[in-house]
């Protein structure tokens, strides 16, 4: 069994993390804590100071879902006490932070929580591609938006919307949404994007000065794969806004409602010679979520290796970083 601590209680802990650890039956609940005693009502058991977390009797692993900014003063504490750490996307709000952290945690199992790797269908697009089904990959297109106006108050306690606050976020929607697809995108292909460009800018939301509620990027991996990325704060929910296409020579896949910590959505094949498409099945009844802390928690326990090593997701983070014009 794992023996899991989470640190934030935000709405993602709550309504994501903390179920999927709930969902295997190899994992259980040690504690939470959050600087916010607020942010702890409702939940069991919790811990108002992190070394007492840290300290905890069948503590193995600690996931932290802090704000970007508050990332690396944890997983330096979590490294220390010489656990295991996976951590939220991005790995933190600028790219010296992410390098101190990356150096922390060496020699120690650690991870970034892109969930995205491990939603079932873009695992089978992974499987397909890599089995030729698709001939030459040519494209990869991604549209990944929502709405998220500057008065955005998290569900549960009210707390502001850190994610369009530069100093604790980094940015808008490019650093809050983007790395998803950048990793996804190596995912998927099994070779990483290393060359990037990004535009963004600020259309509808008035965020601080600088911060973008929209971005496009463009890239491409070593063989010459290109990537289109499109994403957005200011994409209304109702409208079609997450959107996974990979484009070969023999056909094409496209994932419409996928991309997200939720369970479900569609894929479809699209034959390149005859033009007919067809339904590809997968699992859509388990999320993201639940997958991945169930794949974290295997190579806690030295069941499974984990494919992910902290200095890819450095190298993208940066890249990712690097990228920008405003």
């Amino acid at each position: 069994m794992t023996g899991w601590g989470v640190v934030g209680a935000g709405w993602v802990a709550r309504d994501h993390v903390l179920p999927a650890v709930a969902a295997d039956p190899a994992a259980h609940l040690v504690g939470v804590h959050d600087r916010d005693p607020a942010a702890l009502d409702g939940l069991a058991p919790v811990y108002a100071d992190l070394d007492d977390l840290l300290a905890a009797p069948g503590l193995d692993a600690v996931y932290v879902a802090t704000p970007n900014h508050a990332h690396a003063p944890v997983v330096e504490r979590v490294a220390a006490a010489g656990l295991p750490v996976l951590c939220e996307k991005p790995l933190a709000h600028d790219v010296p932070t992410a390098k101190e952290m990356v150096a922390a945690t060496e020699g120690l199992l650690a991870g970034t929580a892109f969930d995205q790797r491990f939603h079932p269908a873009h695992e089978v697009i992974a499987q397909r591609v890599a089995a030729g089904d698709l001939g030459v990959v040519t494209t990869v297109r991604i549209v990944y938006g929502c709405w998220l106006p500057p008065d955005w108050r998290t569900p549960v306690g009210g707390r502001d919307n850190w994610r369009v606050d530069p100093a604790r976020a980094g940015g808008g929607a490019m650093i809050d949404l983007a790395p998803h697809g950048l990793d996804l995108t190596g995912c998927v292909l099994g070779e990483d994007v290393v060359d990037l460009v990004a535009l963004t800018a600020t259309r509808v939301h008035a965020y601080a000065p600088g911060v973008d509620d929209t971005a496009v990027l463009a890239g491409r991996t070593a063989s010459g794969t290109l990537l289109s990325h499109h994403v957005s704060f200011s994409t209304a929910d109702p409208l079609p806004r997450r959107r996974l296409e990979v484009v070969g020579t023999r056909a094409q896949l496209v994932a419409e409602d996928t991309l997200g910590q939720d369970p479900g959505g569609t894929l479809t094949r699209i034959d390149a010679t005859t033009g007919a498409a067809a339904p590809v099945a997968f699992d859509t009844g388990t999320g993201p979520f639940t997958r991945q802390l169930a794949a974290f928690g295997a190579a806690v326990r030295g069941e499974a290796p984990w494919p992910y090593p902290l200095h890819r997701d450095l190298a993208l983070h940066t890249l990712l970083m690097e990228a920008a014009c405003p």
